[in-house]
């Protein structure tokens, strides 16, 4: 790790054309670098992602060739002579060694680790030597333009709006960059990533190139740069490419998003993943911008999605063919997509919005998120990844390209060099501020420094054991007595909402509430856009108490549903659980969970990486000599996130409560 002064110069040179702008988002991100989490949850998964998921991810990209490409596409350029062969599968695959340097990078900035940076040094220079000299960078072309990659077009960028993602390489390379530069204050990656950015605004823009992007994510990276910089070409670039969208008035385009303007969208359509960082991106500009034309449509596509095309784990995407969004209420199980970077894109696209709106409910999806679907998508050993986080599991159905069992690598591996750049920036979505508030949005054991109003020194530490306990102290040590909120999150499923919309509901309601405490003491507070507010002067030593009732709640879906009718699945705090196989004899889908069944907790910390288990009993539909009937049977439910550690198994989240009719 380079020493303290040149990552102070990093951040410095980051924040200074920050300080010239005038718009941007009403609420500011407490960065991940300023933010230490000791939480028992998730210090064990960043932890596991820096030592096992980092490493073995840039493994893997030497033995698949990726790293290959780029070797080759330099030596094309030292040599035009050279004849190379593309090493990999798609076009895009350049994209896996800068996620990974992304996440290596957010990790060297709190966990400095010499031998790492030497290798992503090295790397950095590998892939320097594999841009053209005007700044294209693209192994897929580069090592043999005269055959490049099917997917790329016999020119550059004339397949750019269907299969090239020209510009999606772009837009991984842009996030990488800044993330390096950040944690190192180095130039080399940066200057690598300026040149192909400046090589973009010279190719599109008004009365140049007016391709939409196929894969959208290179409006998010645009604006990165932009915030680095201080160059508003990039953020002007970020937003024509979003203003290029439904010039051709193609239905057959909502694949990507790109059947009608942006600002005519109103429903969540296509390609889940594309369609997730396409509304981060829109969000980020709106708010560099005050487009409020924008702002309008991601809150219509937003409502779409989060009351009608939106999975009780936090997932998006139903629809295996195209990896994406259905008609309205199609949320089926067993073929459930529900793709992991979509997860990460919807966690993007939630913090977003609400720092462009300062409303929990956006975090309460954010965490749903998370806590669940996201989290599902990489195992406990941090080496092994679903593709695909279905609701159900027969043992038998599988997609076209992913197993039934975590897989270590794909063809297409999008998902696993995507959580190795998720992580370690989690820190991040714990706090944020804006002028003299402080909000507080996940219960992590973690502490921060903030200073509000530009002015007020505060020091923060949060304790808690969640999400098995609802218990939480915060500790709110400002330098001098002061004035200042804090807003605590009320989350949904406290109040009897476990999403903020009718697409799910809780089949009874509870009428145990939160409590908050400070220095002992019951406290006034008023409540705001879901935020417990409290405003008063701080001491130095004052501490929250705040309590979150987590009882076992039984979920249903709204009546359009079809695939949930009858069933319910169970969660306690955020959690959604599942049945599987290993721990109900092997069979689940037989199972009943009448309403009178009583349930109970016990945390084992030995499996699972330490859980809470749900058991209770129940009853499963047996067939004998007197016909079927229904038999007692002990259930154990397990969180969904922890689904598919010990191998292959029937899986299932929602469970009949009345019927043995098959569910799925």
């Amino acid at each position: 790790m380079r020493n303290k002064k040149h990552l102070l110069l990093g951040i410095m040179l980051i924040s200074l054309p920050l300080m010239a702008q005038r718009r941007d988002y009403p609420i500011q991100e407490v960065p991940f670098s300023k933010v230490t989490i000791d939480d028992q949850f998730w210090l064990p998964r960043i932890d596991t992602n820096r030592t096992v998921t980092i490493p073995s991810s840039f493994k893997k990209c030497e033995e698949t060739g990726r790293v290959e490409n780029f070797i080759l596409a330099g030596k094309k350029n030292a040599d035009p002579s050279f004849k190379g062969k593309f090493q990999t599968q798609y076009p895009f695959d350049d994209t896996d060694i800068y996620k990974i340097i992304e996440g290596a990078a957010y990790s060297l900035t709190v966990h400095p680790d010499p031998k790492l940076e030497k290798y992503v040094d090295s790397l950095i220079t590998i892939i320097g030597k594999a841009q053209e000299p005007d700044g294209y960078l693209y192994t897929a072309r580069t090592i043999d333009p005269e055959h490049p990659h099917p997917w790329s077009g016999a020119q550059r960028w004339v397949n750019e709006s269907i299969l090239s993602h020209e510009t999606y390489d772009s837009g991984h390379l842009f996030e990488a960059a800044a993330a390096w530069y950040q944690a190192t204050g180095q130039r080399n990656f940066l200057d690598i990533a300026l040149k192909n950015a400046d090589l973009l605004c010279r190719v599109f823009g008004p009365g140049k190139r007016h391709d939409a992007t196929g894969h959208e994510i290179v409006e998010m990276g645009l604006v990165r740069l932009y915030r680095i910089t201080g160059e508003k070409k990039y953020l002007n670039l970020a937003k024509f490419f979003i203003d290029c969208r439904g010039r051709y008035n193609n239905p057959r385009s909502t694949y990507s998003q790109d059947d009608k303007p942006v600002v005519d969208q109103t429903v969540a359509e296509g390609h889940a993943v594309r369609a997730g960082y396409l509304y981060s991106g829109v969000a980020d500009v709106a708010a560099l911008t005050g487009d409020t034309a924008y702002r309008h449509a991601i809150d219509k596509i937003w409502n779409n999605m989060v009351s009608k095309k939106y999975y009780i784990t936090g997932g998006i995407g139903a629809i295996p063919k195209w990896e994406g969004f259905g008609d309205n209420y199609q949320l089926p199980n067993l073929t459930a997509y529900n793709e992991t970077c979509a997860s990460i894109a919807n966690v993007f696209w939630n913090y977003r919005m609400f720092l462009l709106h300062g409303d929990a409910k956006y975090i309460d999806v954010l965490e749903r998120t998370l806590y669940n679907s996201l989290r599902a998508g990489v195992s406990i050993s941090g080496d092994k990844f679903f593709y695909a986080n279905p609701l159900a599991c027969d043992g038998k159905f599988q997609f076209n390209r992913e197993s039934l069992t975590r897989q270590p690598w794909f063809d297409c591996s999008c998902c696993p060099t995507n959580m190795c750049r998720f992580m370690p920036s989690l820190p991040k979505y714990i706090y944020a501020q804006n002028r003299d508030s402080l909000y507080i949005n996940l219960f992590v054991g973690s502490k921060t420094d903030v200073t509000l109003n530009g002015r007020m020194p505060v020091k923060i530490d949060q304790q808690t054991n969640y999400p098995w306990s609802g218990n939480i102290r915060i500790g709110v040590h400002p330098e001098h007595p002061s004035r200042f909120s804090v807003c605590l999150r009320i989350p949904g499923w406290v109040q009897n909402q476990p999403v903020p919309s009718n697409l799910y509901a809780f089949k009874h309601t509870d009428p145990k509430t939160f409590t908050i405490r400070i220095n002992g003491k019951p406290v006034s507070f008023i409540k705001r856009k879901g935020y417990a507010v409290i405003s008063r002067t701080w001491g130095k030593n004052d501490e929250i108490a705040y309590t979150l009732p987590m009882p076992i709640r039984r979920v249903i879906a709204n009546q359009q549903v079809k695939n949930d009718q009858g069933k319910v699945t169970l969660e306690r705090g955020p959690i959604v659980y599942c049945l599987e196989g290993i721990d109900n004899g092997g069979n689940v889908s037989d199972i009943i969970l009448p309403d009178a069944t009583k349930l109970k907790t016990t945390f084992y910390p030995d499996l699972l990486g330490g859980i809470d288990m749900i058991t209770g009993e129940a009853k499963v539909v047996k067939q004998t000599n007197q016909g079927v009937v229904n038999q007692s049977c002990l259930i154990k439910a397990i969180p969904y996130y922890a689904w598919s550690n010990r191998g292959v198994d029937e899986m299932e989240v929602w469970i009949p409560d009345h019927s043995g009719e098959n569910h799925k």
